[in-house]
């Protein structure tokens, strides 16, 4: 019986991640809130969902929001950002 139990621990866990659609990465924004990128740099903040994002800061252009820390547009966010005019711009330096 005592074999047993790390399988049963591992299981218990894994139903528990299934379940509660908790992912294994690190969520840039926690529930209820939205990100936001700083205009003309590479800043961001995480913004509730019933509020505007502060001054200086712009949404995410649609579809190119990062969900998780070092993903695909979190990765690329790193080089860009919007200007005033909300055209995407790399970012030097």
């Amino acid at each position: 019986m005592r074999k047993n139990i790390p399988g049963l621990a591992l299981a218990v866990t894994t139903a528990a991640v299934l379940l509660t659609g908790c992912s294994s990465q690190d969520a840039t924004c926690g529930g209820g809130e939205y990100g936001v990128l700083a205009v003309g740099s590479t800043g961001s903040a995480c913004v509730p969902d019933d509020q505007d994002p502060p001054k200086g800061y712009a949404r995410y252009p649609e579809g190119k929001e990062p969900e998780h820390v070092g993903d695909k547009w979190d990765v690329y966010w790193e080089t860009h950002t919007v200007d005033e005019n909300g055209r995407i711009i790399e970012v030097s330096g």
